[in-house]
């Protein structure tokens, strides 16, 4: 049996954000296993369940420039 699989839509909700978010999140890294599905009726982003685990939603915002 395969691992559980879920759209960036799903992963969106379940974090409280917008599924560009998490698309962005995927282009940063932040979710190694997932991949494109591409389909007759267009592509989506996959995402394993495992990838969730341990995963902590990054503040909003740009990131904190570091002290000199």
């Amino acid at each position: 049996m395969s691992e559980k699989e879920l759209k960036a839509s799903e992963v969106a909700k379940i974090y409280d954000v917008n599924p560009y978010t998490v698309k962005g999140w995927i282009r940063a890294g932040m979710f190694p296993g997932a991949r494109l599905e591409e389909s007759v009726a267009g592509s989506v982003w996959l995402i394993p369940e495992s990838d969730l685990d341990g995963f902590v939603k990054p503040e909003k915002g740009r990131p904190k420039k570091a002290a000199k």
